[in-house]
């Protein structure tokens, strides 16, 4: 009974370990965010001080190649006119999930002759457009409207993928903003626009095997890498588990083994057999 009670203990330690691997994976960094309707937690890459706020880009690029590069959890502005496509670029490593937000302040609404229609759209590093799991990434503005809210929650990105799949990979992603749809009077006028990318880490429940050999950002131009680096998918919270869950199975194999074999002493044989 002694060592049954022994490895009733050392399962039930083994249990807290696998516990305790949980807690670790949930216990991600986090940092304050742009506040939102969906609060989300950003990573550490997207760190609000006075400093980043101080360094956030004031202009937005006009291409792909010219893109503004904003890190997660920094707001991008930029003064432009109606009709102009506006681009910025942030970084997103694998097992992270991403909603960008944009805001527009249109012009005055005395000098418009209709409604607008703004867009915005997110490409990954291969400039594969992205779809969104949901949010409202185009919206007609009345002509009375003075600003016009755009969101766009972007699939986790996964560090590895087959080539025929059109999974987001680790890499540079591109932020478009444009106008799609207003009367020709009215392009020209001018605008002002603010961009963000909100990033939350989701953990090992998203990890895959494989990772990328590079991660997928310009070969020249602007560019910026996630402050802890890029980790290319190579480490996961499925490591604790897979620690975890193998060491249960070696407690639990010795415990039945134990109650199996008996307690090891010779049975008592009626006499005459």
């Amino acid at each position: 009974m002694r060592t049954v009670r022994t490895l009733a203990a050392a399962l039930v330690a083994g249990t807290a370990l696998l516990g305790l691997a949980g807690c670790t994976a949930e216990e991600t960094p986090s940092a304050s965010s742009t506040s939102s309707p969906s609060q989300n937690t950003s990573r550490s890459t997207g760190s609000s001080t006075d400093e980043d706020t101080a360094k956030a880009p004031a202009e937005a690029g006009t291409s792909f190649r010219t893109a503004t590069v904003i890190r997660p959890g920094q707001s991008g502005t930029a003064q432009a006119s109606t009709g102009d496509y506006l681009y910025w670029q942030f970084p997103a490593d694998a097992e992270d999930r991403t909603t960008v937000r944009a805001t527009v302040k249109l012009p005055d609404a005395a000098t418009r002759h209709g409604s607008h229609r703004w867009q915005l759209d997110v490409y990954d590093g291969l400039r594969r457009h992205q779809a969104c799991r949901y949010g409202s990434n185009s919206k007609s503005a009345p002509a009375g409207a003075a600003s016009v809210e755009l969101s766009c929650a972007l699939r986790t990105v996964r560090a590895w993928s087959e080539p025929w799949a059109n999974d987001p990979l680790p890499g540079a992603y591109y932020i478009r903003l444009t106008v799609t749809d207003a009367p020709d009077q009215d392009l020209g006028l001018p605008v002002s626009a603010e961009v963000s990318a909100t990033t939350d880490d989701v953990g090992g429940a998203s990890s895959v095997d494989g990772s990328l050999a590079e991660p997928l950002v310009p070969a020249s131009g602007p560019s910026v890498e996630p402050e802890d680096g890029w980790s290319s998918g190579w480490w996961s919270s499925r490591w604790l588990w897979t620690a975890g869950g193998a060491a249960l199975a070696a407690l639990a194999g010795i415990w039945g083994y134990t109650l199996t074999r008996g307690n090891g002493r010779p049975r008592h044989v009626p006499p005459g057999l």
